[in-house]
């Protein structure tokens, strides 16, 4: 798989700057930081049964909600050091809206941070949870320097945990009735990869 990074490795979060600048390109698609022009495909995202599903945010009423949701996440990937980064996934031939990517920091010392993922339903089976995924983790360990990246899963979810077990995340626990899912309280599976045990793309 091809993977253009759009800078080189700059010592890690603490110098991490130009969230805007951080363009993340495979094989097949672009992935881009997020800006308000991406509200709407971002709307359409979440209004999708089957992504709220498993997702503790629910069904946004309506654009303006979508836009309260993603206006601290803006701001944040304003600020120098920032502590939370969003992309969207788009087709890299036909410029087509797939989903969202993120990746939410820890303190500086830990080294360390957490993906989380959304794709449009009609793009599911074509392997672009696992080329964007993929890119995220190696993005994260070469451009952020960290060390250990997690992820966590509803247990009901088995074609999000295919995805994390096909990226080489190990499972390291369950947090029982942790997710405020809208059909009730849900278990969750704790998933990790350290940095000498992902194999780059």
């Amino acid at each position: 798989m091809k993977n253009i990074l759009s800078k080189a490795k700059t010592g890690g979060i603490s110098t991490f700057t130009a969230v805007k600048d951080y363009n993340i390109q495979t094989e097949r698609l672009f992935i881009s930081p997020l800006t308000a022009t991406d509200i709407d495909a971002m709307h359409e995202l979440h209004c999708h049964e089957a992504v709220a599903k498993y997702n503790t945010i629910g069904i946004p009423k309506d654009r303006q909600q979508t836009s309260q949701l993603l206006s601290p996440i803006l701001k944040i990937m304003g600020r120098r050091n920032p502590t939370q980064i969003a992309w969207t996934i788009r087709e890299a031939m036909s410029g087509e809206f797939v989903g969202e990517l993120g990746i939410r920091l820890a303190a500086t010392r830990f080294q360390m941070g957490e993906i989380y993922y959304n794709l449009i339903p009609t793009k599911w089976g074509k392997g672009y949870g696992i080329e964007s995924c993929k890119a995220l983790l190696q993005f994260a360990f070469n451009i952020l320097d960290l060390h250990r990246i997690e992820a966590g899963v509803a247990v009901e979810n088995t074609r999000s945990i295919r995805l994390l077990e096909h990226l080489g995340m190990t499972q390291e626990g369950r947090k029982r009735k942790i997710l405020p899912l809208r059909t009730g309280w849900s278990d969750n599976f704790m998933y990790a990869i350290l940095k000498e045990e992902f194999i780059p793309v």
